[in-house]
């Protein structure tokens, strides 16, 4: 995309985690690495072990010039839909390098995916499937998903019925099982469809009732 011209050094990539599942905050996260603190194995959340992602989250933390993690809750995502949710999260990670960093203001901003936050104030571009392309936005990716897997542990301790600490709210097979054996809670996402469903059948048979 950048050709062979060579990007600012306070290059911020933005990275989000948790536009699909049926549960539980959507994360995003900011960063700008240092050039000169090389941080060896960055890659795509997704293709790394669950160890593997804590590893590199604490030398992300440790080594990065500046970085931040933000989230949009389950109400903000029942109101905005996932897509508008999920660019609030990014414009708050965004905000949170500044506000922690107030030395480290980036140049450019390089983002996961098709579409970018509006309102940053800096130049921005997406880029498809940038956090494979990008080690900055590779970092985010990884800090916004040990987040949002913290927070799915947190929630399994608050309803264990539902059994977050296995599928991390996505719609798998065990998921979908527990939903219509205890039905959604308050950390699902009512305007998911399955989640939209059970609901209606659930006011369906409280009036036929």
């Amino acid at each position: 995309m950048f050709g062979n011209l060579p990007l600012p050094r306070m290059t911020a990539g933005i990275d989000e985690a948790g536009r699909g599942p049926l549960a539980g905050d959507v994360f995003a996260a900011a960063v700008i690495l240092d050039p000169g603190r090389r941080i060896n194995g960055l890659a795509d959340s997704k293709t790394l072990t669950a160890a593997k992602r804590e590893s590199l989250a604490l030398r992300i933390r440790d080594k990065a010039l500046a970085w931040s993690i933000a989230s949009a809750s389950v109400a903000e995502i029942d109101q905005l839909n996932i897509l508008g949710a999920t660019m609030l999260a990014m414009r708050r990670a965004f905000e949170g390098l500044g506000a922690s960093y107030d030395q480290q203001r980036a140049e450019l901003v390089l983002i996961d995916g098709n579409q970018v936050p509006k309102g940053l104030g800096v130049p921005c571009h997406a880029v498809i499937k940038g956090d494979a392309l990008h080690a900055c936005i590779s970092a985010a990716s990884i800090l916004a998903k040990t987040a949002r897997d913290a927070q799915l542990l947190q929630l399994h301790v608050q309803y264990p019925q539902y059994a977050f600490d296995q599928h991390k709210g996505y719609g798998t097979a065990l998921h979908l099982a527990r939903l219509k054996v205890h039905g959604p809670c308050p950390v699902h996402r009512s305007t998911f469809a399955p989640v939209r469903t059970l609901i209606s059948l659930q006011t369906n048979e409280g009036v036929l009732a």
